[in-house]
């Protein structure tokens, strides 16, 4: 669950898209409130799926999308035989880590957003099976961006419910993004 964006009061459109982006990075983030290292890791569902590993996955995302834009190198090369990696902490990484990098990302992802001239400005897309040929507006990079993450916020709220029966909605009143309600 997302806390709310008033896409009115976001200022503009550039505004209100980054708003919903980061109410979506918001779910995943809260997704871990709490959790020990290995809880984090944990796979609970019939699922491969953990939440350090989806957060670690969008993170790397939304950066590719980033560098696509900005027609820069990947900054994690992956190939075919290791793209499972993208979905579980590897090496020295831990979930402050992935956090860390993760706030870093959409920082870049906000300077990025704010400094391009129009929303309409257009980029090429490295050849893939999956990109389609044609170029695309920095807008549709944000709403694909809103689409990924979102998707995956939904996982983790799976993935967390299993892990403890903790639901969105509580940790968003936990952790103070948005006030409970008073349903009495």
């Amino acid at each position: 669950m997302p806390t709310l964006v008033d896409a009115e009061t976001a200022g503009d459109e550039r505004g209100a898209l980054l708003g919903y982006l980061e109410a979506q990075r918001g779910g995943m983030r809260r997704a871990l409130h709490g959790l020990s290292p290995e809880q984090a890791v944990s796979a609970p569902s019939a699922s491969s799926l953990s939440l350090a590993g989806l957060l670690k996955h969008v993170a790397e995302v939304e950066q590719g999308w980033l560098r696509d834009a900005c027609g820069l190198p990947h900054a994690v090369a992956r190939d075919e035989t290791n793209w499972d990696g993208c979905f579980r902490l590897e090496g020295t990484e831990t979930v402050e880590s992935v956090l860390a990098f993760y706030e870093d990302v959409a920082r870049e992802t906000e300077e990025l957003v704010r400094a391009v001239p129009s929303l309409d400005d257009v980029f090429d897309l490295p050849q893939a099976p999956w990109n389609p040929d044609e170029p695309r507006s920095w807008r549709w990079m944000l709403l694909t961006l809103i689409v990924e993450v979102a998707r995956h916020a939904g996982h983790a709220d799976v993935i967390r419910e299993s892990i403890d029966g903790r639901t969105a909605f509580e940790l968003v009143w936990e952790t103070g993004a948005a006030p409970k309600p008073d349903f009495g």
